[in-house]
């Protein structure tokens, strides 16, 4: 069943997490990762407010979860860890 990828961003330092999302883009497309909302316009409801939002469709959980394990995501995840502020879930779609 496919999954989102579903991650929520304050970028602390952006020439930082520049590095990140040059490295992360490609990772996630090898891994089968197709972006569904990247940045853009959002209304915050509920919760911790986040400025970045980012949405990425996966065949399923387990494709989701290799990807983030792979060597190429936690090279370019490195990057993130210091200069950033994410919280990321992957959810399973209804069938």
């Amino acid at each position: 069943m496919a999954a989102l990828w579903i991650t929520n961003v304050t970028v602390t330092d952006e020439e930082e997490y520049g590095k990140y999302a040059k490295l992360a883009g490609p990772a996630i497309a090898k891994h089968g990762g197709e972006f569904i909302a990247r940045g853009g316009a959002y209304k915050q409801m509920e919760g911790r407010e986040r400025p970045r939002n980012v949405v990425i469709r996966f065949e399923s959980i387990a494709a989701a979860e290799a990807c983030y394990n792979s060597p190429e995501y936690q090279e370019a995840l490195a990057f993130a860890k210091d200069s950033s502020e994410r919280d990321l879930v992957i959810v399973e779609l209804l069938d």
